[in-house]
């Protein structure tokens, strides 16, 4: 199953203050809303997504769709294949696609054993 690209959401205090930090270890911006609270910083190929405001812990974030370098393949594994494939395995869902969302863009989220966010975010 492929997830897409994989990144880190921080939830953080300071938008601008993380954007500073993550900048001097050679983060670049490439994309978000600082008046929204949101940036997505790159330092290949890490992918860190700056949240101010939004949720209370960080996430960890897959783009079905996707891939690190930006680019977006034509073919790649739907997040409702991916739902029902973890829900399949047994994985119990925090967020379900409304079953009348057929296609585009849609997500999921589910826990891990430790607590830990994860999700599974498709923008197309």
């Amino acid at each position: 199953m492929d997830l897409g690209a994989f990144s880190i959401s921080l939830s953080v205090a300071d938008l601008a203050a993380s954007k500073s930090f993550y900048e001097k270890l050679g983060f670049t911006e490439t994309g978000g809303d600082a008046e929204q609270g949101w940036l997505i910083l790159v330092n290949p190929p890490a992918v860190i997504g700056l949240f101010s405001g939004m949720f209370d812990k960080n996430i960890l974030t897959f783009n079905p769709g996707m891939v690190l370098d930006g680019s977006q393949p034509e073919q790649f594994t739907d997040v409702r294949e991916i739902a029902a494939r973890l829900e399949a395995a047994g994985l119990d869902l925090q967020d379900r696609i409304d079953p009348a969302n057929t296609a585009g863009p849609a997500h999921i989220s589910l826990i891990d054993p430790d607590g830990n966010p994860i999700l599974i975010d498709q923008h197309r």
